[in-house]
């Protein structure tokens, strides 16, 4: 397939939107040959920090001197950056071969009488038959939506099952309290593999530890980290064994995050899995993960982060209060429709001097940069619009000095085209 040809088969399978479920999924994987058997795989379900824990294992076992595959969204940069090899992404030429395979896989699914598989299903269709083509030792996969009947739920046998945070979030489609999102997310967990937790609410916790008695899994439940240093560029921590361990990710929680991904190396290595001290400590410290309270520019401080749902917003304003409590805070917020963004607002709204909205670009679900104004209008007295992202920036850099922080948050789907117009310089020093 031509890049224009992937574009408008991609463009056409968006038109199906969002479906769980796995007949789909599994019937095009059927017909791929089930490459996900082939797949060694550390799966992780939960609300936040699925992808920063993602980015420490797979960095850690990629130091460890394994090929490690991994898939994720969504994505800041390009479409590919969606399935990744040792940090690299998928090639332009496995692209459009798997993808042909795919589109034709799909082509007979439709002449049998099936229906046409989603983007998402295509896509990890897509993760898979590259992973196992390369012949990948691990793969780290992090699930879409939910988890039970998420696309990325036809693994039969993984290594270790992962649960980060449960909080609120999709609630019109996975439950309308806790208990039901857990349920959900717990349904990654399959017989036989290790399941590590992360810290839960006790509601969460009770059927995560219920889930993993009835599969006969052994149950990990990560701590709280000790003598933390928190830090925008650096920050240390300590947590059972691992002493003094680095990371460079910035955000009070991704010391949690990273203890959390501590647990993980734990059970591969009880698994038999040989991951050195000298590689976890040089993968925890070179783990890279854009979006999450990454610091773009020093002067003036220039931050985003994918904050978009309440617990986020609570851990952005524990973040900002702890290593920001002596600057001036300019907003810059774009957000989608079906997100918690009046929650958002209200756990944060109160540290800015002044709140810039914009509407996400490229993203049908995208909510207009005045609704959100009008929103942010019930929290704030100082509230702008902004028509792009370039002139939400340009609005931030004349309402800022050296001495100001801009934080970037709220919806993913905008921050790489953020990053790239503050790192062009086209922002003031």
């Amino acid at each position: 397939m031509t890049d224009r040809e992937i574009q408008e088969f991609i463009d056409k399978l968006g038109t199906y939107g969002s479906v769980l479920g796995l007949d789909l999924v599994r019937e095009l994987l059927r017909r791929l040959g089930n490459p996900q058997d082939k797949c060694k795989v550390i799966h992780i379900a939960g609300t936040n920090g699925k992808g920063s824990v993602l980015a420490y294992v797979s960095t850690v076992l990629y130091k460890a001197g394994y090929r490690v595959g991994r898939y994720l969204s969504p994505v800041i940069h390009e479409y590919r950056e969606k399935i990744q090899i040792n940090e690299k992404n998928i090639t332009k030429k496995a692209l459009a071969e798997g993808m042909t395979l795919i589109r034709d896989a799909i082509s007979e699914m439709e002449r049998d009488g099936f229906s046409s598989p989603t983007l998402f299903e295509a896509e990890t269709a897509l993760a898979f038959w590259y992973f196992a083509k390369k012949e990948c030792d691990y793969v780290v996969l992090e699930t879409g939506l939910g988890g039970r009947e998420d696309a990325t739920n036809v693994i039969s046998a993984p290594l270790v099952c992962v649960l980060t945070p449960v909080s609120m979030d999709h609630m019109a489609i996975l439950g309308k309290t806790l208990g039901e999102i857990a349920w959900v997310k717990c349904g990654i967990i399959k017989p036989g593999a290790v399941v590590v937790s992360g810290i839960q609410e006790n509601e969460v916790l009770d059927i995560v530890k219920e889930t993993a008695e009835k599969n006969g899994c052994k149950l990990q439940v990560a701590k709280a980290p000790e003598k933390v240093s928190y830090g925008l560029e650096k920050q240390t921590f300590s947590y059972g064994p691992y002493k003094k361990v680095q990371i460079t990710l910035g955000g009070i929680y991704q010391p949690e995050n990273a203890a959390l991904a501590l647990e993980v190396i734990t059970a591969l290595r009880s698994l038999g899995v040989t991951i050195s001290d000298v590689a976890l400590a040089e993968g925890m410290k070179s783990t890279r993960w854009d979006g999450r309270f990454t610091l773009l520019r020093k002067k003036p401080i220039f931050i985003m982060d994918g904050a978009h749902n309440e617990a986020a917003a609570i851990r952005l304003r524990e973040s900002l209060e702890t290593v920001l409590s002596d600057k001036r805070k300019i907003f810059i917020i774009g957000v989608l429709k079906d997100k918690e963004y009046a929650k958002v607002l209200e756990h944060t709204a109160d540290l800015a001097e002044h709140i810039i909205t914009l509407m996400p670009p490229e993203n049908p679900r995208a909510l207009p940069a005045y609704e959100l104004a009008k929103e942010a209008e019930r929290y704030h007295s100082r509230v702008t619009t902004a028509d792009s992202v370039e002139e939400a920036v340009e609005i931030a850099s004349l309402l800022s000095g050296l001495e100001c922080a801009i934080i970037a948050f709220g919806s993913l789907s905008y921050l790489g085209r953020l990053e790239q117009v503050v790192r062009k310089d086209r922002m003031p020093r």
